[in-house]
């Protein structure tokens, strides 16, 4: 990236600094001004770092962005936001082109002390809460520096100890204007003994390529259980960035699962820090990419003391021209006895022009420990696709059967009917003869 590829990056941080949420702090602002010198500094990686070796994002660095929307608060997408509601009775906040929409909203009966809102309002009503997770973090990459240089809006939940919020919470990130970079900054902070479920889900409408480059944050303090599902459904000329932040602390139990549907091209990183004793973490995903799509996921889970569970399972289904690349690293530090960890990557190939990287990585620096991993790559199975040709079944209905039922291992890990309901929607659009497998289901 050229110094001159910065200059509009810089005009529009100028532009913008002093209208951004939280502008009248003074710890914030200085915040955002070290992180764009780190972007000046770090810019956009590229294939020559190990990290991003597979994903080539030149691109990204190309276009001519702008950075607020130009559409203002009158943007009608209540049909839209109809059709992606999960639950009409449980909390939602809705995000348009990276602004908050009061409206399109619902706020439903919190325990007392919890904070549900966006980014604005807490940046208002709660900021010495959110300035440790801000001003004393040092961005990962170019794009973790972006977004906290630009960062306008975003959800933030807050949980008081003991306090349990059963019903999914939906945050839902709608673009619908081409040429915008949006960046949602997103927290979630769980007291002792608390409990949560949140789904992030993104959705595009734009005609041409758009930018959502987003940060998510999660603390678990001791006991605390948090369940976060991400859904991607960019529009298909999107670029997706996407980084989450987990902390877990002593007895605590942190899900996450990240499903992969839209875009050109993304990138989910994923890191799990297992900081307290008896901690556990259950990372699960499905990236289905067809056309031209590029989808990538990194996860990093790192065991730092005794006694720590981790379970990962992701899986891939690969189609057309399409590329994936999964890499997961776990890392079981010195004083991280009776470690138990298990890392597993399937993926099926669907055409002969399909592709997948994929590297499974253990690191294990103690003696008393359990951890396994492995990744496979194959093809359709022949024999059980005789087994379903032989009693009467369509070779495209066998086809999508199996491919239906490889991706639905993954989708049944989530809890919430819901959510499950919305992931099989999505399932069905993307695998063929979906009217058949509905009756065959």
């Amino acid at each position: 990236m050229s110094e001159s590829m910065l200059d509009p990056y810089r005009d529009a941080f100028h532009l913008l600094a002093k209208t951004l949420p939280g502008a009248e702090l003074s710890w914030l602002r200085s915040a955002r001004r070290h992180a764009f010198e780190r972007f000046e500094a770090l810019r956009f990686p590229t294939t020559r770092s190990e990290e991003w070796k597979y994903t080539n994002v030149s691109a990204i660095g190309q276009r001519p962005w702008h950075f607020a929307s130009s559409r203002g608060d009158n943007v009608d997408v209540s049909a839209i936001v109809d059709d992606l509601v999960l639950d009409k009775t449980a909390t939602r906040l809705v995000f348009v082109n990276g602004r908050h929409a009061p409206r399109l909203s619902r706020i439903g009966d919190l325990p007392e002390g919890a904070f549900v809102g966006s980014l604005t309002r807490a940046l208002r009503e709660i900021p010495e809460r959110l300035e440790p997770l801000i001003a004393r973090v040092m961005p990962h990459d170019g794009f973790a520096a972006l977004n906290a240089a630009f960062r306008s809006d975003g959800y933030v939940v807050v949980l008081p100890a003991a306090c349990r919020i059963e019903s999914p919470m939906q945050m839902l990130f709608i673009a619908e204007e081409t040429g915008l970079a949006t960046h949602p900054f997103n927290v979630v902070l769980a007291e002792q003994a608390s409990h949560c479920a949140i789904v992030e889900q993104f959705v595009g409408v734009a005609d041409d390529s758009y930018l959502t480059n987003a940060v998510t944050r999660i603390v678990a303090a001791e006991g605390a259980d948090i369940s976060h599902c991400r859904i991607q459904e960019e529009a298909r000329r999107a670029f997706h960035v996407a980084r989450m932040d987990v902390e877990a602390q002593c007895s605590s139990r942190v899900a996450s699962h990240a499903y992969a549907f839209g875009s050109a091209l993304s990138r989910v990183d994923i890191d799990v820090n297992l900081a307290g004793t008896d901690a556990r973490t259950d990372v699960n995903g499905l990236y289905f990419a067809r056309g031209r799509q590029h989808m990538d996921h990194h996860t990093r889970i790192e065991h730092e003391l005794p006694r720590c569970t981790s379970r990962e399972h992701y899986r891939g289904v690969i189609d057309d021209a399409s590329h994936g690349v999964f890499d997961g690293r776990v890392i079981v530090h010195q004083g991280a006895q009776q470690t138990d960890a298990h890392l597993a990557n399937q993926n099926l190939l669907l055409s002969h022009d399909a592709e997948i990287d994929t590297k499974p990585q253990l690191e294990i620096y103690a003696d008393d420990v359990k951890c396994t991993h492995g990744a496979t790559v194959g093809r359709l199975d022949e024999t059980q696709l005789f087994y379903l040709r032989a009693r009467g079944i369509d070779e495209s209905v066998a086809r999508a059967t199996l491919v239906w039922a490889f991706a639905r291992d993954v989708i049944d890990r989530m809890n919430a009917d819901s959510v499950r309901a919305r992931l099989t929607k999505l399932l069905l659009a993307r695998t063929p003869e979906a009217a058949r497998i509905r009756e065959l289901i």
